[in-house]
């Protein structure tokens, strides 16, 4: 517990002049918490540098911020450190092509819950995809706990962390990319050729695909559902739809 609770520390960051040299320095934050109603003095300067660098933004309690930084003195700010780089979409094309096979992509659409990103990791690093792609606001980042959840995969996979999903989208079909959203109401997952360029896009957990990133997709892919309940955690749906994809580009035949 006390080695966990060491790790867990790495991604913190406690106190205004702290997270002042960090964001200085150049450190990846994934979010900066302020206390709530805090924003002058110090700690506007820090906003507005936050804003700057285009780090999400989070008003909470004093207890929250406790919490956090395990009651540390935070002087009203705690920043959340990546606990790995983000790459960037130019990096995932360069690892397809240096393994010499069509880009293979998760895109991720505002998924909240770290312990589901972490598993969408896994998944991208089992299925041989090349990097995922997450939005920089109202989603997890590379936190402790999805490098946890990941099983280690958050060391080898790709993350890109772009403001706009929609635009990355529009980015990646420039670039000869087919984009698939999983969602409700599509064709059967297994009836479509993934063998060129493609890119899954998996939908948050609550409300699963956006409207605007649905519109702009080339195919909505659907998993059938059977039971009481209308749909699968998002991390299985993402596996089941990526192994479909292993399975065609390894040229495996069903019988």
């Amino acid at each position: 517990m006390n080695e966990e609770k060491k790790q867990r520390g790495d991604d913190i960051i406690a106190g205004r002049n702290a997270v002042s040299e960090a964001m200085r320095s150049g450190r990846s934050i994934d979010s900066l918490y302020i206390v709530r109603g805090a924003h002058t003095g110090s700690l506007s300067a820090l906003i507005a540098k936050a804003k700057e660098k285009g780090i999400a933004i989070k008003e909470a309690d004093g207890k929250k911020l406790d919490f956090l930084c395990g009651n540390a003195n935070h002087q009203g700010v705690v920043a959340v450190a990546a606990v790995r780089e983000y790459a960037t979409v130019d990096d995932i094309f360069r690892l397809a092509e240096e393994r010499n096979e069509p880009p293979f992509i998760i895109v991720a659409d505002e998924l909240e819950d770290p312990h589901n990103l972490g598993a969408v990791l896994r998944v991208a690093e089992c299925a041989g995809a090349h990097g995922v792609i997450i939005p920089k606001r109202r989603a997890a980042g590379l936190t402790y706990a999805v490098g946890k959840a990941s099983a280690g995969a958050v060391e080898y996979v790709p993350v890109a962390r772009v403001t706009n999903i929609t635009a990355a989208i529009d980015e990646l079909k420039k670039r000869g990319v087919w984009i698939y959203a999983a969602d409700m109401d599509g064709e059967p997952w297994c009836g479509v050729d993934y063998s060129g360029p493609a890119a899954v896009v998996i939908g948050s957990e609550g409300a699963g695909v956006g409207r605007l990133v649905k519109e702009k997709c080339d195919f909505v892919i659907s998993l059938p559902m059977k039971g009481k309940i209308n749909s699968l955690n998002a991390s299985v749906a993402c596996g089941i739809i990526c192994y479909e994809i292993v399975r065609q580009r390894s040229g495996i035949k069903t019988k």
